[in-house]
């Protein structure tokens, strides 16, 4: 396996490989003084807890009228097959030996130079299996149908030819291309991680899975299973390894995929269920053309301006009455006589009783009112079709909602996500070039320009009255100075943190446990919960995505069960091992009238089933959706018996 890349995902992405599925990696990274550090265990723990005590130092004094900034070193990475170069070239890629690899992972952060290099590896191995990191979706899609479009072209020729296609060591043969992103693959748990009551969820193609955290049931009381329970959770809320739910954290840790008989005798945990949901894409998002030119009235006009039309319009209608009531015409010629008078058409009432003349003063007096209420509903108006296409600023009153910091790849995605969940939002960017500024003024959300770490920037996205703070900028120091800058106005605030750094994470947690036990805390790695569905991608399967479970991961993955000793031929129940894999759901996409299930009288169902009898018998041909770990997926995939082999 070849892994290309400029940042954490990289590194990440090649410990996944080595670690757990047993492959010979060589990784392709920038040169030392350029690259970022590996976010990889081992590191010494006293790096980050020095760099804990220089943020919480800049923080506390912040919040006391003080500033301070702190540095930071790196340490190399550990041992690695490593080469470095800037830029993966062809002569890079050759000496990283792409010719015999049996896949190509590029993962920079830049999407051109991926597919410059996608496009070489192609040519110098029309058999490889390639999985790149694009964030552009569209253009994602165009790239994959070029790449296996260009491998099936060169491999038929090569055949024709009797040639082998320069790849005979690939093994599977799979030419195969996968395009994925980070973003997409990390947002849905960052912003459930953000919302109370709102689930974590791994979508693809109209598929949609929720896993809920659902609390421990009360004496007497059975817990509601849902479609399956994928997990259960710490024992005690005091981890004893000190981190949320790590693999470290022995039996008091949660327990992944645990059998019937493990959920039964567990007291006193909560458990994550699997529940299946429609698609539903939440409220109607404004298009982008369509929010410049037609917005909604009661966008166009401000609450004050509207209570005094409505005014004036009570006011017309109670001087037409009056004039019913005492001249006794008509109510509708009333209320012409009523406008003329409004209106100051030359129709005085000489010769008129005085309550007539009465009111045609007065109708005269709401006349001069009514002008300068229309002329500043008229300025309000053009005022709003001048500034749909500028940032909208928190409104007045506004709580409840999620503050959002940072609007770059991670944040755009994230805050898409919230507003597809009907969740209110106001972000807070930096740099007034950011590309997810476009997205917000798209969808209408609020925005805070400036740098989170100044005084009066938290208070102007009104974190006194927010819901939750998601800190989702490139900067550890900076998405944590923020918490604890916002947990200095509201303790009780729900904080979720994009951290890089492991060790960094877990000394954070700790800390903010301790200082805040009564509030939720949550750090996230992106490259934590992307690295998983990228070497799934690496070794041809189908990640759907993965899902958190406090500290861990739990994958969901899609593949056929023909080629599959484990599940072929097995009931749903024999294919089922605890703390590994679990069969969700059947995709059998098959002809009418065949085979019946493992008790003769059920007819082999078609299309996604999620109700199978544990006697369903697994058939080859059969295309399963499964949960599993990441071992227990390189167990199901054959990847272990590599390291025999060697």
């Amino acid at each position: 396996m070849v892994v290309c890349g400029d940042d954490g995902l990289a590194h990440r992405l090649a410990a996944e490989l080595r670690g757990v599925y047993r492959e010979q990696v060589m990784l392709v990274v920038p040169p030392s003084e350029r690259a970022v550090r590996p976010p990889v265990v081992g590191r010494a723990r006293a790096v980050s807890a020095a760099l804990l005590d220089r943020v919480v130092s800049a923080a506390v004094n912040r919040a006391a009228g003080n500033g301070g900034n702190g540095g930071g070193g790196d340490e190399p990475a550990g041992n690695e097959r490593v080469i470095e170069a800037d830029e993966p070239t062809e002569a890079v890629l050759a000496e990283a030996g792409v010719h015999r690899a049996a896949a190509l992972a590029l993962v920079y952060d830049d999407d051109e130079a991926n597919i410059r290099a996608a496009l070489t590896a192609r040519r110098l191995n029309p058999r490889l299996r390639l999985v790149l990191r694009l964030y552009n979706r569209r253009l994602g899609q165009h790239i994959e149908e070029l790449l296996d479009q260009t491998a099936a072209l060169a491999i038929g020729i090569g055949e024709g030819d009797g040639s082998e296609g320069g790849a005979a060591g690939s093994g599977d043969g799979d030419a195969s291309t996968t395009v994925l992103s980070d973003a997409d693959t990390a947002a849905p748990a960052l912003a459930a991680a953000a919302v109370a009551g709102t689930t974590k969820v791994v979508q693809t193609d109209g598929l949609l899975l929720r896993a809920v955290e659902r609390p421990p049931p009360g004496p007497g009381q059975v817990a509601d299973p849902g479609l399956a329970t994928l997990a259960l959770l710490s024992a005690t809320g005091n981890d004893p390894a000190g981190a949320d739910g790590s693999e470290s954290s022995g039996e008091q840790g949660p327990r992944l995929l645990p059998d019937a008989a493990a959920v039964r005798n567990a007291t006193g945990r909560g458990t994550v269920v699997l529940e299946q949901v429609s698609y539903s894409a939440g409220p109607a998002l404004p298009t982008g053309r369509g929010v410049g030119v037609v917005a909604p009235f009661a966008s166009l006009f401000s609450r004050r301006l509207r209570l005094s039309l409505a005014g004036l319009v009570g006011c017309v209608l109670g001087l037409a009455v009056a004039l019913w009531a005492v001249t006794g015409v008509h109510p509708l010629g009333a209320l012409y006589l009523t406008l003329l008078d409004l209106f100051a058409v030359n129709d005085p009432a000489i010769g008129a009783s005085t309550e007539r003349q009465v009111l045609q003063l007065l109708s005269g007096l709401v006349g001069l009112l009514l002008l300068p209420v229309l002329l500043a509903a008229v300025l309000e108006a053009l005022g709003t079709f001048r500034g749909a296409g500028s940032l909208r600023k928190p409104p007045r009153g506004l709580g409840g909602h999620v503050v959002l910091l940072g609007l770059g790849k991670i944040g755009t995605r994230v805050l898409t996500r919230l507003r597809e969940l009907n969740i209110p939002v106001v972000c807070v960017e930096s740099g007034p070039e950011a590309r997810g500024l476009a997205v917000a003024r798209r969808l209408r959300v609020p925005v805070v320009l400036g740098d989170v770490t100044q005084e009066g920037v938290l208070e102007a996205a009104k974190i006194h009255r927010a819901h939750a703070l998601l800190a989702v900028t490139s900067s550890d120091t900076t998405n944590l100075e923020a918490a604890l800058y916002a947990r200095s106005v509201r303790p009780d605030l729900r904080v979720v943190l994009r951290l890089y750094d492991d060790d960094f994470a877990t000394a954070v947690y700790r800390t903010l446990r301790a200082a805040h036990p009564h509030a939720s805390t949550r750090s996230r790695s992106v490259s934590h919960l992307a690295a998983p569905a990228f070497a799934g991608a690496m070794l041809g399967r189908q990640i759907l995505g993965a899902i958190p479970v406090e500290r861990r991961v739990l994958l969901f993955a899609a593949l056929e069960v023909g080629g599959h000793p484990q599940l072929e031929g097995r009931t749903v129940a024999e294919a089922f091992r605890a703390g590994a894999w679990r069969v969700l759901a059947l995709d059998a996409v098959t002809d009418e009238g065949a085979g019946a299930g493992a008790g003769g009288e059920e007819v082999r169902p078609s299309g996604l089933v999620w109700d199978l009898p544990d006697t369903y018998v697994l058939r080859s041909e059969d295309r399963v959706v499964l949960a599993a770990t990441r071992r227990g997926l390189a167990e199901l995939l054959g990847r272990r018996g590599r390291e025999a082999r060697v």
